[in-house]
């Protein structure tokens, strides 16, 4: 969607003015992860207007294709307004004014499935199922196993807003069916009363990876076994190509000991707190896609998440790999001191370890 955001401060009602820029969980991903060097593409829906236009050649800037970016004739792009505060502030604001937007028509029927399975993973949010019952079976058809199933990565994205009704299993159920999935701890107790990782991973044990964001505290990962046998031999596929006639990953489906991975965020001095959550997901999956070891992702996952966290939108350029590469590589102590603040992610910045 396009976004609007006050130039201000204070409550949407007072606002007087706003700057326009892009949003969605899914664009913001791809943009952060073709920002960090991988190929990306974009599959969307938006209105063939001037917001579309927008969208497209914003997205397109960040160096994500978007070819595959069907324009509807018939319905607009999405719109919202939010204000400038953390979703977790009881003042934050969000309007949203996307009810028969292009995207929400979405549906299996629209999507072009020889660049879906093209891919080597697939990233999805549970935001995109609550659109509409289009966008919810296309969903369910985008995770579900199969043969040449790209590696699938899922980010529960919970809104409260958008799963009245206990209607949020629907979630449950997308992310038991991904390889590798992204969580807030707050937003497993809002929509499924689940508390603390241990109790999330009791009610995923599916998926290969599992990833827990506990805010400010860090992450933590669990990750099968087998999982990680299969990310070894996959992280290898990624750097010399995949075999003539092989077939991709697909879930596994039953349960095994898992290896758990904690790693603490660093001290971050936040200027916004709006995108960190999609940032962190980019710096996992750009790990992952590396062959990187879970530790090592999640710490990607949190300069990422600082990268976005120390700018004033949702989308911010990432460190270079090699600045990135330096500061994962530091010693736990190092890391534990590390202070990171606006302008960190520039090469001639000397970042703070004290």
């Amino acid at each position: 969607m396009v976004t609007f955001v006050p130039t201000t401060p204070g409550r949407l009602a007072d606002v007087s003015a706003f700057a326009r820029t892009i949003g969605g969980a899914e664009s913001n991903v791809a943009c952060a992860l073709a920002a960090a060097g991988h190929r990306v593409k974009w599959v969307g829906r938006v209105g063939a207007d001037a917001f579309g236009d927008h969208l497209v050649e914003a997205i397109g800037g960040w160096g994500v294709d978007t070819t595959a970016v069907a324009r509807d004739p018939d319905r607009q792009t999405g719109v919202y307004f939010r204000a400038a505060t953390d979703r977790a502030d009881g003042g934050h604001e969000v309007l949203y004014y996307r009810a028969g937007s292009a995207a929400s028509a979405m549906s299996p029927e629209t999507v072009p499935w020889g660049v879906v399975e093209g891919g080597r993973m697939l990233h999805v949010s549970g935001i995109t199922a609550a659109l509409s019952d289009g966008c919810g079976a296309l969903m369910h058809q985008l995770v579900a196993p199969r043969p040449g199933r790209p590696l699938v990565s899922f980010d529960v994205n919970y809104r409260a807003g958008l799963w009245r009704g206990g209607r949020a299993a629907v979630l449950l159920e997308l992310a038991r069916a991904a390889d590798v999935v992204f969580v807030g701890e707050d937003e497993a107790e809002e929509a499924w009363g689940l508390r603390g990782a241990d109790a999330i991973r009791e009610a995923l044990p599916e998926p290969g990876v599992l990833v827990v964001k506990r805010g400010g505290r860090g992450a933590v990962a669990y990750e099968r076994d087998s999982a990680r046998r299969e990310g070894a031999a996959w992280g290898e596929a990624q750097r010399s190509g995949p075999a003539p006639g092989s077939a991709a990953r697909t879930t596994v489906p039953a349960p095994a000991p898992d290896t758990v991975t904690a790693a603490p965020a660093p001290h971050v001095t936040v200027v916004a707190p709006v995108g960190a959550g999609d940032a962190f997901a980019a710096g996992f999956l750009s790990g992952t896609l590396r062959g990187l070891t879970v530790a090592e992702r999640i710490r990607h996952g949190h300069l990422m998440a600082a990268a976005a966290l120390t700018t004033p939108h949702d989308l911010a350029a990432p460190p270079s790999r090699a600045h990135a590469d330096r500061l994962v590589a530091l010693s736990d102590d190092a890391w534990g001191r590390l202070r990171l603040g606006p302008g960190w992610t520039g090469e001639d910045l000397e970042v703070r370890t004290s």
